[in-house]
């Protein structure tokens, strides 16, 4: 190499380090980038993103139901129960309870521009069923059902034998 080259490519790295420094003392790439377009609150605002495909997870219990409807790498985009949207006791064991909280639940994920999702179902609680269906109901294509049900392999030891 030349001494002319030596000195532009030192020059360039310097240059480099100095942006990096720069970016760095801004409070990171996202803030620097944010602050670049002459926003003030940089700090406060997350991008909004679309997601267009996720997972659906369905917690039916003997008393309650909960779903989750996360993106393809498990971040939680929108959620709701049975607790949540008001029913208390035991209403909230009740399939109608089911429909109204994968409703919800498939709405806030609908405006977030969700389109397709899998659902993963645990439990045995009666909004099973119609917690799919009430997804499906509020525009979003189930592409896949799976029934993630913990079994027991042979469960928890019997209690002794009674003796009479």
């Amino acid at each position: 190499m030349s001494e002319e080259q030596k000195e532009v490519k030192d020059e360039q790295e310097n240059t480099a380090r100095s942006e990096a420094m720069a970016v760095l003392e801004m409070g990171g790439p996202d803030i620097a980038s944010a602050a670049a377009d002459g926003d003030d609150k940089a700090k406060g605002k997350k991008p909004k993103r679309s997601v267009p495909a996720g997972i659906a997870f369905i917690k039916a219990t003997f008393n309650n139901t909960i779903v989750s409807i996360a993106d393809a790498r498990g971040g939680v985009i929108s959620w709701s129960s049975a607790g949540k949207a008001g029913f208390k006791g035991s209403r909230k064991c009740t399939a109608f309870a089911a429909t109204m909280v994968a409703q919800d639940a498939a709405r806030q994920a609908y405006a977030k521009g969700m389109h397709e999702v899998e659902v993963r179902i645990h439990g045995a609680g009666a909004g099973r069923e119609s917690a799919v269906r009430a997804i499906q109901n509020a525009g979003i294509q189930v592409s896949l059902i799976r029934d993630c049900t913990a079994v027991p392999h042979n469960g928890c030891r019997a209690r002794k034998r009674r003796r009479v």
